[in-house]
C-alpha cells in the first residue's frame, strides 16, 4: 500500500516545543484545568479540616478567616499539614488558621497561561487562586495547580479525565466532552497517528459514559445492570459524536419502576453532552436494548434463527447482532455481558449459513462508475461515502470472521492480529487491510473536523474537489484494497452459494 504522508500542517517532533509555547501564550488561564473552590472555617481544628477532605477526596482547602473588613483567604494544603504535625501542639487542638498561607498569589481568569507560568516561577508556588475579574472581592474560580497547568499546555488528555472523575453535574461532563472535542482537534492537527487518538477518547469517553450513569443511576441499578456501549464505541474506534449506541442488561429478577424515565434522563444528558440520538434507536430508550439478560438471549435467538420480536427472519436480525457482537461495558455488572457472549457462542456453534449471511452485509454497497478516475478529477463533485466504501467493508468483515472463528477481541486491529495468528487471514492482506482502515478513519476525520467548523453535522462524504492532492493517490489505494478485502470474504463465505 502506497505510504500515507504526513497531513498538511502536521508538527514534527522538533516543532512540538514551539506548539506548547503557542499554547501558552493564546491559552487563556480559565481553559485550563481549575480545581473547583473548597473553604473551611479558619477556626477548625487540623483533625476536622483533614476529615472533610479525606471525604471530599481533596489535598487542598481555601482557608475563611474572619469577617467584614478584616477578613482573610489563605490556603491549606497537605505540605502545611506535614509542618503542623511538628508543632508541639496535638492537631486536634490546633486550628487551621495557624498554619495556613494567607499571602496568596492571585490571577484573573482571562490572564494568559504564560503569566501563570512566570508567576509560579517568580513566586515560588505551585498554586495560584484565580478569580473572575480584577474587580474588588471578584469572585473565586478556582485554585490553578503548577502540575494542572503543565499536564494542559503538554496533556489536554489529563486534565479531561480529571474534569470527568471529579464531576458532579451533567454540566460539568458537558465542559469535559467539549474538551474532548478541541484536544481531538488538536491531535489530528500536529499529525498524531489516528490509531493513538482512537484509543486515547475511547479511554475518555469510556470515562464519560460511567461517571453519567454514576450521577444518574442509583447504586440499586448499577449493581443490578450492566451498562453497554456498541458499535464504533464498542470497538474503541469512535473519534467524533455522531450518535448513540448503547444498551442495558439487567439481572433477571430486578424490577426498579423508574427504570424507563431513568433512561430517557439517560439518552437525553448523552443529547447535552453532544451525542445525537441513534436514527436506527439503539439506544436503552428503546425496549429491544433494555432487557433482562435471560430474555435478551431470547431475543439473540431470534436474530439468528427467527420467530421473535428483534428482528429475527428479516435483514435486521444480523445487523442487530453485529452492533452487540461490538459491545463493551462501561458500568455495572460485566458479568451479566460475559454470560450474554457465552450464550451467544453456544447458540452459533456450526451455524455456517448464518456466518455467511452475516458477513453478506460486507458486500453490499459497490463503488460507482468511474471511481479511480473521479478521484483523479480535481473539480468533480459527486460525493463519495468513505464508510459504505471503505471503512465498513474493512469492520465488517473482519467482525463477521471473529465471530465465525469465536475471536472475542474487541477492536478491528486486535481481531486482525489474532485472526492472522489463527491462520484466517494472510499477514500480508491483514497488513494492508488495517492500513487502509487507518487512512481511511484518518482522511474522514479530517473532513468531518472541517465540516464541523463550518457549522455542518460531521458525515462520511467526501467530494474529489475537496480532497488534497496527498489524499487522492493513498485512498484510490485504499479503496482497492477494500475491494479486494471484499473479494476474499466472496471466497471464505462462499457468498455465490447463498
Amino acid at each position: 500500500m502506497t505510504a500515507v504522508r504526513p497531513a498538511p500542517g502536521a508538527v514534527s517532533a522538533t516543532q512540538e516545543p514551539q506548539r506548547e509555547m503557542l499554547t501558552l501564550v493564546t491559552a487563556r488561564i480559565r481553559d485550563a484545568y481549575l480545581r473547583k473552590p473548597y473553604y473551611v472555617d479558619g477556626g477548625a481544628d487540623l483533625v476536622s479540616v483533614c476529615r472533610e477532605l479525606s471525604a471530599a477526596g481533596l489535598t487542598q482547602a481555601l482557608v475563611r478567616d474572619g469577617t467584614g473588613a478584616g477578613a482573610r483567604l489563605g490556603i491549606f494544603t497537605t505540605t502545611d499539614l506535614r509542618d503542623a504535625l511538628l508543632r508541639p501542639q496535638p492537631p486536634h487542638l490546633l486550628p487551621v488558621r495557624d498554619v495556613a498561607r494567607f499571602e496568596l498569589v492571585e490571577v484573573q481568569a482571562d490572564a494568559d497561561l504564560f503569566e501563570a507560568l512566570w508567576l509560579m516561577v517568580s513566586r515560588r508556588v505551585h498554586r495560584l487562586v484565580v478569580r473572575d475579574g480584577d474587580a474588588p472581592g471578584a469572585p473565586v474560580l478556582g485554585v490553578l495547580g503548577q502540575l494542572d497547568l503543565v499536564s494542559f499546555v503538554a496533556n489536554h488528555s489529563h486534565i479531561v479525565a480529571l474534569q470527568i472523575d471529579e464531576a458532579t453535574t451533567v454540566a460539568d461532563l458537558q465542559a469535559a466532552a467539549q474538551r474532548i472535542d478541541e484536544m481531538v482537534k488538536l491531535l489530528h492537527g500536529s499529525g498524531i497517528r489516528i490509531e493513538r487518538i482512537t484509543r486515547l477518547v475511547s479511554e475518555l469517553n469510556t470515562r464519560l459514559f460511567a461517571r453519567l450513569w454514576a450521577l444518574l443511576a442509583p447504586a440499586e441499578v448499577q449493581a443490578n445492570s450492566c451498562l453497554l456501549v456498541m458499535g464504533s464505541e464498542g470497538r474503541g474506534e469512535q473519534i467524533l459524536k455522531t450518535d448513540q449506541d448503547n444498551a442495558l442488561l439487567l439481572r433477571d429478577g430486578f424490577i426498579w419502576p423508574g427504570l424507563a424515565e431513568l433512561c430517557a434522563r439517560f439518552s437525553a444528558a448523552l443529547i447535552e453532552l453532544g451525542y445525537p440520538p441513534c436514527p436506527g434507536d439503539i439506544m436503552i430508550t428503546n425496549p429491544l436494548w433494555c432487557q433482562p439478560l435471560a430474555a435478551f438471549k431470547d431475543t439473540m435467538r431470534s436474530w439468528i434463527y427467527g420467530g421473535g420480536a428483534g428482528g429475527g427472519g428479516s435483514a435486521d436480525g444480523p445487523m442487530h447482532l453485529a452492533i452487540f457482537f461490538d459491545a463493551a461495558a462501561v458500568a455495572g455488572d460485566a458479568t451479566l455481558l460475559r454470560e450474554a457472549r457465552a450464550h451467544l457462542d453456544k447458540i452459533l456453534a456450526g451455524n455456517d449459513l448464518f456466518f455467511a449471511r452475516f458477513a453478506r452485509a460486507a458486500d453490499q454497497f459497490q463503488e460507482p462508475g468511474n471511481w479511480f478516475t473521479r478521484l483523479r478529477r480535481s473539480r468533480d463533485e459527486q460525493p463519495l461515502d468513505l464508510k459504505k466504501l471503505g471503512t465498513f467493508p474493512i469492520v465488517h468483515g473482519v467482525r463477521a470472521l471473529a465471530l465465525q472463528t469465536g475471536v472475542r477481541e474487541q477492536g478491528t486491529a486486535a481481531r486482525l492480529a489474532r485472526l492472522q495468528a489463527l491462520d484466517r487471514i494472510e499477514p500480508a492482506l491483514a497488513d494492508d487491510v488495517l492500513q487502509a482502515l487507518r487512512l481511511l478513519m484518518g482522511i474522514r476525520l479530517t473532513h468531518q473536523l472541517q465540516q464541523r467548523d463550518q457549522g455542518h453535522a460531521p458525515g462520511n462524504e467526501v467530494k474529489a474537489s475537496d480532497l488534497s492532492t496527498l489524499e487522492r493517490e493513498p485512498l484510490h489505494d485504499a479503496l482497492a484494497i477494500v475491494k479486494r478485502f471484499r473479494q476474499f470474504l466472496r471466497q471464505r463465505f462462499k457468498f455465490d452459494a447463498l
